[in-house]
């Protein structure tokens, strides 16, 4: 049986690599008049709309997006799906946060149904700002795990996920053991590494809430699975550093910690990265390991800023993803993130371009996931997973539109005041998702 096509025409835009000015071009593939083949969740073809009909079956079922902008879908790197109900929580930073706000919200998550509910809106409100894939942690319970992917498997979303790992320094209905906490990470790598499109990650939360026993049996995992993901948090907060040498006193500085139990690596995402020192950095650098920039969370916490230009473009670049945080980052859309990201970045005395910000978004942070293969381009083979973005979706923007002249202004029109207004339609392996979210 032929499989059904759907061609989207509309503005279409991806990036073929990093984009170091606004006027860069050549790292854009930019159709004004574009398409985007679709059949059975991939893309068949993009490019101009009348090459790409030309491609398509006479059968094929066209849907006119013009003139909004069709992208690959954004990509967030590093997310807590059980602190929705945290975000915007008053007055706390990061260790204060933990156990103010985030480690009793966490323990409703024993609950499965409870867990059900979040991840079914959580999915809603990524979806509804035009983010396709997440790097999530779980709570300490194995069925936050099953609620999660369960909810991303029923929507065919590509999702990296996790069971945190934390034996101490939590309360205890949060904590694991060292031989449960492999236990419960084996057993749901069998479940759901590998079923449909989910990707699972080794996840102990960080240093702080796992003994050495525990970081061994993390260490274990990744050597039992080297093709899984590894996440943590890494130099955050002040504070939250000096613990990390006081209960480690045999290690040179807080990455050594993740290096003495083999958790650095092309798969290994560490949030935050704000405080590294050059060691660090060389080290990170030197293992392909991936600094994730997470800059409303940095900001609203006080944590402080994150030197991405600097890291970026050093004798031994990082590689570099960027995510919201939620519940301390302070929104779900990834266009708000990098709209902070830009302050941030101005204030460390640097300016980041608005191609580079959506390439960011998009190939730049599949690529930080090591999934550029299957997201965050348009290319042939690759999965359909776009975001369709509206210029014009506010009465602000709409105005400010007037006088927009190149396609740099319009994407930073859309990133400093675009958000979930702005994504008229979001397509999750090639169906469109938004009319089908809950108000």
């Amino acid at each position: 049986m032929t499989a059904i096509q759907t061609l989207l025409r509309g503005r279409t835009l991806s990036f073929l690599r990093w984009p170091d000015s606004a006027e860069d071009h050549g790292a854009c593939a930019y159709e004004e008049d574009g398409a985007v083949l679709i059949a059975d969740g991939v893309i068949l073809a993009a490019g101009s709309y009348a090459g790409v009909k030309a491609k398509a079956s006479p059968s094929a079922i066209v849907v006119d997006h013009h003139p909004h902008l069709i992208l690959p879908g954004f990509i967030d790197a590093h997310v807590h799906f059980p602190q929705m109900q945290v975000i915007a929580s008053y007055g706390a930073e990061l260790l204060d946060w933990l156990n103010t706000y985030t480690f009793p919200e966490e323990q409703k998550f024993v609950d499965l149904q409870h867990g059900r509910r979040i991840a079914r809106l959580f999915f809603d409100e990524i979806l509804r700002n035009g983010t396709t894939t997440v790097a999530a942690y779980c709570s300490v319970h194995k069925s936050s795990v099953e609620a999660f992917f369960g909810e991303a498997h029923q929507r065919n979303m590509l999702t990296i996920a996790g069971k945190v790992m934390m034996d101490r320094n939590a309360p205890e209905a949060l904590t694991d053991t060292p031989q449960s906490g492999y236990d419960d990470t084996k057993a749901l790598i069998s479940l759901w590494h590998g079923k449909g499109r989910q990707h699972y990650a080794v996840t102990p939360r960080f240093a702080l809430t796992s003994s050495p026993a525990q970081m061994e049996m993390a260490g274990a995992l990744m050597r039992e699975h080297p093709d899984l993901h590894m996440q943590t948090h890494l130099s955050e907060n002040h504070a939250e550093i000096a613990y990390a040498l006081e209960l480690y006193p045999n290690a040179g500085d807080y990455t050594a910690i993740y290096e003495r139990y083999g958790l650095t690596g092309p798969k290994a995402l560490f949030g935050h990265c704000i405080h590294l020192s050059e060691r660090e950095a060389d080290a990170l650098s030197d293992s392909g390991s991936v600094a994730v920039f997470c800059p409303t969370s940095n900001l609203f916490l006080g944590s402080g800023l994150f030197d991405y230009q600097r890291l970026r473009t050093r004798q031994k670049p990082l590689r570099i993803a960027a995510a919201s945080d939620v519940g301390g980052g302070t929104s779900y859309s990834m266009l708000r993130t990098m709209d902070e990201g830009y302050k941030v970045i101005a204030l460390n005395g640097e300016k980041l371009n608005p191609l580079a910000s959506f390439w960011q978004l998009t190939r730049g942070n599949a690529e930080a996931l090591s999934l550029a293969a299957r997201i965050g381009t348009l290319e042939p083979g690759t999965d359909a997973d776009l975001v369709v973005l509206d210029s014009s979706a506010t009465p602000a923007m709409r105005l400010r539109m007037e006088t927009v002249g190149t396609l740099a202004e319009e994407l930073f029109l859309l990133q400093t005041l675009g958000d979930d207004r702005a994504v008229r339609e979001v397509y999750v392996a090639g169906k469109a998702m938004k009319a089908d979210l809950a108000s």
